[in-house]
């Protein structure tokens, strides 16, 4: 048989692409891929890491003279850029490919970051930080897709996890980098904050060579019609993996109708009508890590610094404790999600999540923790919530069909964080100027409660999508079209 083949009575088309890719035995090609494209959110870590450490030194005269809620919209700026750039450059993936994509939004992102260090006001670090999180944005978009088109089926949860969990080594990144940078006796303050993102540059510098040679996803060269070039594309792949590792090759058929690429309306329809369910569960868990995550995350800093009285340069420090149960979390966690299940684990994490920060928040409003024990209870809990906000974004990009992928990934992420994120750091910015524990707490549990609800509706309507082809998972629509 074939890897590719047309019956031209019926207009039906058969590939077996889709099998040969879930078959193939971890290799060295998958590592690559992994690397990549995975850094994306260590990228993410270091700007929104950057950003958190620095918001105290940016309220000195001696920079750019910010106030605390000056502070808290430029997160929210970014997060605006990131909503808008995933809407913008999601679209363009699914029409024009994941990899022409991932190479232009991290362009993107390259030359917003050296723009942000040679900001001068709140007006001109607001607009850099909006274009900033513009490339990041389309980056999720492109890049969530790619990676799940590319993974074997029987190790996606695991995967995906462990490389959202990547952002929090770009966060221990960030936090080392305002020690030393903000450090009077190095470099200091003035200058060490525009050299942080000044390093962002140059690490994207880096992974924009090694991008070159991923290839585009042979499942959306299928889905578009191109079937000589994605086998082309597995062959390459299979010889390369062939080097190292044996296995034995799948015969089943994938069957297609060539069809138009999906509109807009079309979309919007299969989201309210065929895939209505799958939509509120997608919106649900993005929206709910969104505002938690962005909750804690963009005013970490300044909570230190006001509640606990922690010195400006001193704050990364407090960052890496809980920068270490998030990397962790997922890492640990990954496999269960594969095995034990999506449905179960997923509720599970988000639950757990929100029943911790409400007990934290508690004790903080009640003047139970110091400066060590709040960091040391963040670590525990963002443990698990780390692997709960990671599975969201594996859940968004595995239950819609690959013709709309990229563009769902980039609805439920701006939607989500458009509601739970943006709202979030403006709004627990303004609450720290207050200097009121108990409004903190209450803004702390109205996060606990989203993420709790979200684990309800994932325990009724998720998806179990553990170890089954995304063709299984989610059908595409030109094999619909099949039936």
């Amino acid at each position: 048989m074939t890897p590719a083949a047309s019956h031209a009575s019926s207009g039906i088309v058969t590939s077996t692409i889709p099998a040969r890719l879930d078959a193939l035995p971890w290799s060295r090609w998958h590592w690559r891929v992994v690397i990549a494209l995975g850094v994306t959110w260590l990228l993410d870590g270091l700007e929104v890491t950057v950003v958190g450490a620095l918001g105290p030194v940016l309220q000195r005269p001696g920079t750019l003279g910010l106030s605390a809620a000056e502070v808290g919209w430029t997160g929210s700026t970014y997060i605006a850029g990131a909503v808008l750039g995933a809407l913008y450059f999601g679209r363009l993936a699914d029409r024009l490919g994941r990899k022409r994509l991932f190479l232009i939004t991290l362009a993107v992102y390259l030359v917003a970051t050296v723009l942000t260090a040679l900001t001068f006001n709140f007006a001109s670090f607001a607009v850099c930080r909006f274009l900033t999180g513009f490339g990041i944005g389309g980056e999720y978009a492109a890049i969530n897709s790619a990676i799940d088109e590319l993974i074997p089926a029987r190790v996606r949860g695991v995967v995906d996890l462990a490389i959202n969990g990547t952002f929090w080594l770009g966060a221990m990144v960030g936090a080392g980098m305002s020690i030393v940078l903000l450090d009077p006796a190095l470099i200091g303050p003035e200058l060490g904050w525009r050299l942080a993102f000044g390093f962002g540059a140059v690490l994207s510098v880096a992974i924009l060579l090694v991008r070159r040679h991923v290839p585009e996803s042979p499942r959306w060269l299928i889905a578009h019609g191109r079937h000589e070039e994605a086998e082309a594309v597995v062959a390459g792949i299979e010889t390369e993996v062939a080097r190292h590792c044996a296995w034995q090759r799948p015969t089943a058929v994938l069957p297609m109708t060539p069809r138009s690429p999906v509109r807009w309306g079309e979309i919007l329809h299969l989201l309210v009508t065929r895939l209505r369910l799958r939509a509120v569960v997608g919106l649900s868990l993005m929206t709910a890590q969104a505002f938690f995550y962005n909750a804690i995350f963009f005013t970490y800093a300044l909570i230190m610094t006001r509640f606990y009285g922690v010195p400006d340069d001193k704050v990364g420090y407090y960052i890496f404790p809980f920068a270490i149960g998030n990397f962790f979390g997922p890492l640990l966690l990954g496999r269960l999600f594969d095995s034990v299940g999506r449905r179960a684990m997923i509720g599970a994490t988000y639950a757990l999540s929100g029943i911790g920060l409400l007990a934290m928040g508690y004790a903080f409003a009640h003047g139970m923790l110091t400066a060590t024990t709040q960091a040391l209870s963040l670590c525990a809990i963002l443990f698990v919530a780390s692997a709960a906000a990671s599975s969201a974004y594996l859940t968004v990009s595995e239950i819609f069909p690959v013709e709309m992928r990229a563009v769902s990934i980039s609805l439920f992420y701006a939607i989500g964080t458009g509601a739970g994120g943006f709202i979030a750091p403006a709004l627990f910015g303004a609450i720290v100027e207050t200097g009121s524990r108990e409004a903190l707490f209450g803004g702390f549990a109205f996060a606990a409660l989203l993420m709790c609800a979200a684990a309800v509706i994932v325990a009724i309507w998720g998806v179990d999508a553990e170890r089954k082809p995304l063709e299984e998972v989610a059908a595409p629509l030109c094999a619909v079209r099949c039936d």
